[in-house]
């Protein structure tokens, strides 16, 4: 697929994704939501790519939804009437992932699949499903001149894009309600003291200082990066701690017969390890575990 609303470009085995719709300040469109998907998906299979960047040209992150399209600006169809049944059991039928599906939705769940590290760099504003989207990366940096508001509630409708999932997870219960209830903007600062992001830095630095934590990352063994992402998000919300110990024992016992060992053997030659294991062609046969 080529792109119009994004840029995709990969350096140093780090994939920049820039949301490319400057004039209107990146707002989302269902064409953005297809290209995003694509775009995850084909970094999850690439060996070139070992961690993600995404970030936005111009002054905005992503100004949210774009409202002026004519139509259901959501890209729904209007003349459906869907249960949770069809939720339940027409979830890839055509007519349920077109017409109901939100489009957002669809996005985080191919970032949540992703087998990469995602790094946020918030460049300015990031609103409605600009916010949400971020909820689904790894880690969130915001420039001083970040904007974030999850504004859903004020526009009469809900937080999107499986928010409900991951905003909690981040910043408590407590606080994405309130964050959502009121629907205000909030500054790069309050969005760090509320433990959305990790850091605020000025404008000039926020790709460098995501540059330099997907560098660590690139560093790494891919599958081992890949597994770990994976149990992170998969084993913290199990049942019982039981369900993550059957999954991290496979990981390490699989890792442990090729990248494990070159790590070891690194360590005591103390030089750096030299691990050529693919996220595409090496992990392990239980992954993905959640599929079987």
């Amino acid at each position: 697929m080529s792109y119009e609303t994004l840029i995709y470009d990969v350096k140093e085995h780090i994939l920049t994704l820039t949301l490319n719709r400057p004039e209107h300040m990146n707002a989302f469109t269902v064409q953005m939501a297809n290209e995003l998907i694509d775009a995850f998906n084909r970094a999850s299979d690439d060996d070139n790519v070992r961690a993600i960047v995404v970030t936005g040209n111009g002054k905005a992150f992503c100004a949210g939804m774009d409202l002026s399209v004519g139509g259901n600006v959501f890209g729904l169809n209007e003349d459906l009437s869907p249960s949770l049944g069809d939720m339940e059991n027409r979830f890839d039928d055509p007519e349920i992932l077109n017409g109901v599906r939100d489009t957002g939705g669809q996005v985080t769940l191919a970032i949540y699949d992703c087998k990469k590290p995602i790094i946020a760099a918030i460049n300015g504003a990031a609103v409605g499903i600009g916010a949400t989207m971020t909820c689904a990366m790894d880690i969130r940096l915001a420039s001083e001149k970040a904007r974030i508001g999850f504004v859903f509630n004020k526009i009469g409708i809900v937080p999107e894009a499986c928010s409900s999932f991951f905003l909690p997870a981040i910043v408590g219960i407590s606080q994405a309600l309130e964050w959502s209830y009121t629907g205000e903007i909030l500054d790069a600062q309050s969005a760090k003291e509320g433990r959305f992001v990790k850091a605020v830095v000025p404008p000039e630095e926020l790709l460098e200082e995501a540059y330099k934590i997907a560098r660590k990352i690139a560093e790494h063994s891919s599958v081992a990066i890949t597994l770990t992402r994976q149990m992170m998000y998969r084993n913290s919300v199990a049942n019982h701690p039981v369900e993550a110990h059957k999954i991290d024992s496979l990981a390490v016992f699989y890792t442990s017969l090729k990248s494990g060992k070159e790590g070891v053997k690194s360590f005591l030659e103390k030089r750096a390890p030299e691990f050529d294991d693919k996220s595409s062609s090496d992990m392990p046969p239980f992954y993905p575990w959640w599929d079987k």
